[in-house]
């Protein structure tokens, strides 16, 4: 059974104050790993003070983007190493700003992607709804084009840790998030399309995660639908009280 997770994404927001007072304000009143996985993606530099706030809570911290060295003279940049020293668990790879912005494409999303697992990272990967055909042994299949790309060369055995973010890329701060069975669809089309790429136990098993404008008023209807694992959160996940409701709806 697939663990659901509510990941929240703070952008390039709050202080380092704030963010560590926000982990100890909600890290007690967290449910249970078996139950569902929570994850807050902040800032680099608040990271190292968020992992010691939250340890011994279900809460797992995640960095919002890395590079795919682990040293080298590249400023600015964060080390996947680093952050896997650290002790932070995941890293956000591919977002639509991150594409949009910063003109990541997808060559780049996957050394990252590749770098991640070499460090014991869990990356969640972004992709939108880019479609393309694929033919293999003569049939035709519809898949979810960036991931034949962001994917490439991962082993099987490390898909486990990999989850997948699907952000419609009208949905992304317009205030409309996709109705429930268009996300269902976007998220089916890439558990078919994992299955393409790996195998069916795979994309059973992998956790696809919908971002776009998720609110109190939609996420129980977009958490009944099978292909749904999770919610990926932007702006209500920055009040405290917002996000535990999201967490526990």
């Amino acid at each position: 059974m697939r663990v659901p997770i509510i990941a929240g994404n703070w952008k390039m927001n709050k202080t380092l104050g704030q963010a560590v007072e926000f982990v100890n304000q909600i890290k007690d009143q967290l449910p249970p790993t078996t139950e569902r996985s929570v994850v807050l993606a902040a800032q680099p530099m608040f990271l190292a003070d968020m992992v010691r706030a939250a340890k011994g809570s279900p809460l797992k911290i995640m960095a919002e983007n890395c590079y795919y060295h682990d040293f080298g003279a590249y400023t600015g940049e964060t080390s996947p190493l680093a952050l896997d020293d650290m002790g932070v668990h995941h890293v956000l790879l591919g977002h639509s700003e991150r594409r949009r912005i910063f003109k990541e494409d997808d060559d780049l999303i996957n050394k990252k992607v590749l770098a991640a697992l070499r460090n014991g990272l869990h990356p969640l990967v972004c992709c939108d709804e880019t479609m393309g055909r694929q033919v293999t042994r003569h049939k035709v299949h519809w898949v979810v084009n960036r991931l034949l790309v962001d994917l490439r060369g991962v082993k099987p055995a490390d898909m486990a840790r990999v989850t997948i973010g699907y952000e419609p890329s009208w949905a992304i701060g317009s205030g409309h998030s996709a109705d429930p069975f268009q996300a269902e669809d976007g998220c089916y089309l890439i558990r078919n399309t994992i299955a393409d790429m790996f195998d069916d136990e795979i994309a059973k098993n992998i956790r696809i995660l919908y971002g776009g404008s998720v609110s109190i008023d939609n996420i129980k209807v977009l958490m009944k639908k099978r292909d749904i694992d999770g919610c990926l959160i932007g702006g209500h996940s920055l009040d405290p009280d917002s996000f535990l409701e999201l967490v526990n709806s």
